[in-house]
Formats: structure tokens, C-alpha cells, sequence
């Protein structure tokens, strides 16, 4: 009996200490502030934006202009970045991508400059702010909500607000904690996840227009986790796929940038 009750403690020790290890890292593992670079000089075009959060948070935005303004329907895109991303980052890469837009993202709270902790509740209420503040800059006659990787799941969360006319999902996934559960199928990552973010759920009802891009060699999202998101788009406006692109290397593709660009006027065009 004694040896047994040793044999169980020499397995539940460790599985214990990788739990504990596993809880208390997965929130730096998910927002790694520390990793992202600071944003640098302000573009000529560009401007700072700022919103206040209920708890007395600041988060800090950045809004680059069209390259010509005042021409046509004024367009915004509220762009969400990768968990690695800084907003100016995501606001120049979308601004290059399409130039004739109002280009607005915000650093995440907790992202320099933002204020706060990062969390996925936190993003979460934090992303129809951001989209108020930006509408209220631009005042547009149409908005386009871009997500990047993480960031997919939480443009996702704006799909049922009214103002909101298509989101275009960058390498996006059906549930953040079924990526987890599926990187790490050793651990049981379920009771233990504390970011959920359900982008099924979030899109449920929605009838505006989406449009997935995917990477086919994705080693962070799942190709199995983008396919059940997309059997649960109700309103799959364009479905691609870049062919042997990773979950970073994509952005450099012109594939890739060939189907920003089709996914936006795609939508546009609904």
C-alpha cells in the first residue's frame, strides 16, 4: 500500500506542477506584451485616436487617412491584429492593402501605449469602443471589420452590431480554446482555459457578409479549426485558401494580398 500511494504521488506531482505551470503562463503565452514591438514614428497621414474604458482604462488607436479623401462612399476598416501586433502595424499593412479606406486599429489594453491587462474578456469589451470611437472620427458611410489571427475572434464579436456592413477573418478559428485543446492534446486544456473566445458563437444569426482567409501549412491555427468555422458561416460572401502559406508567412504572399483585395470588394459589392 505504501508504494502505491508513493507510485500516485510521483504521477499526480508533476501533472499537478504542468497544471499550475500551464494556468498561470497561458495568459503571457496568449498576449505576449513583452514581445511586441513598440509602434514607431506616426505616418504623415496619421493621427492618434484614444477611448476610455467603464473601468477607467486609455486605450490608444491610430487613424491613417485615404490616400485621396473626399472621393466616393467614405469606407472605414477597423482592423484587429495578431496577438503579436502592434495597431500601427495592422493600420499600415490594411492601409497599403487598401489605400482608399479610413484605416483605424487599436493597441489591445495592455499593448503600449494601452493601459490595462490584456485578457480575452477584456478584448472582447474593448472592441465595440474601439469601433464607436473610430465611426465617430470618421463617420463613415460603410465599415469593414478585418481580423488578423487572434484578433479574428474578436472582430467576429462586432458581427451583430448594426454599423457593421462585412468582416473579413485572417487565418480564423472556431473556438480559441479548441486551438488550444488541439496544440496540446496531452494536457487537459478544457477547466483550465481562461480566454475563451468563441467565434462560432459570435457569429450566430449574423447575416453579414463574411469572407475567411486561410493559410494551408497553419501550424498556430488548425486547418480543422478554420473548416468548423466555416460550416457555420451563415453568410460566406468569399471562402480562400493561400497554398503552402504558413500562420505568419502568409502576409507576404501576393496571393494573400490578392484576396484582401478580393474579399474587400466582394464585400463592398454585397
Amino acid at each position: 500500500m505504501h508504494r502505491f500511494w508513493a507510485l500516485l504521488l510521483a504521477v499526480l506531482v508533476p501533472v499537478a506542477a504542468v497544471l499550475l505551470l500551464m494556468t498561470s503562463m497561458q495568459t503571457q503565452l496568449l498576449f505576449p506584451t513583452d514581445a511586441v514591438p513598440l509602434a514607431g514614428p506616426l505616418p504623415a497621414d496619421g493621427e492618434l485616436l484614444q477611448a476610455g474604458t467603464p473601468d477607467g482604462e486609455t486605450l490608444h488607436g491610430v487613424y491613417l487617412k485615404p490616400e485621396k479623401d473626399g472621393v466616393g462612399r467614405r469606407t472605414l476598416i477597423l482592423g484587429f491584429g495578431g496577438n503579436a501586433w502592434n495597431a500601427q502595424e495592422v493600420a499600415e499593412y490594411l492601409h497599403k492593402a487598401c489605400p482608399e479606406a479610413h484605416v483605424v486599429a487599436f493597441h489591445y489594453r495592455g499593448y503600449r501605449p494601452s493601459t490595462g491587462s490584456p485578457s480575452a474578456d477584456a478584448l472582447l469589451a474593448d472592441a465595440p469602443l474601439a469601433l464607436h470611437a473610430a465611426a465617430a472620427r470618421v463617420q463613415p458611410d460603410r465599415t469593414v471589420i478585418v481580423g488578423f489571427s487572434i484578433g479574428s475572434g474578436v472582430a467576429a464579436s462586432l458581427a451583430q452590431n448594426a454599423d457593421v456592413d462585412g468582416l473579413i477573418l485572417v487565418t480564423p478559428f472556431d473556438s480559441l480554446k479548441a486551438v488550444a485543446a488541439q496544440l496540446y492534446p496531452w494536457l487537459p486544456v478544457g477547466p483550465f482555459f481562461e480566454h475563451e473566445i468563441d467565434t462560432v458563437e459570435q457569429l450566430r444569426g449574423s447575416r453579414v457578409p463574411v469572407a475567411i482567409v486561410a493559410a494551408e501549412r497553419d501550424e498556430i491555427i488548425p486547418p480543422q479549426r478554420t473548416d468548423a468555422l466555416r460550416e457555420k458561416v451563415s453568410n460566406l460572401a468569399l471562402d480562400r485558401t493561400i497554398m503552402a502559406a504558413g500562420h505568419n508567412d502568409i502576409y507576404w504572399r501576393n496571393e494573400f494580398r490578392d484576396a484582401l483585395r478580393d474579399a474587400w470588394d466582394t464585400i463592398l459589392a454585397k
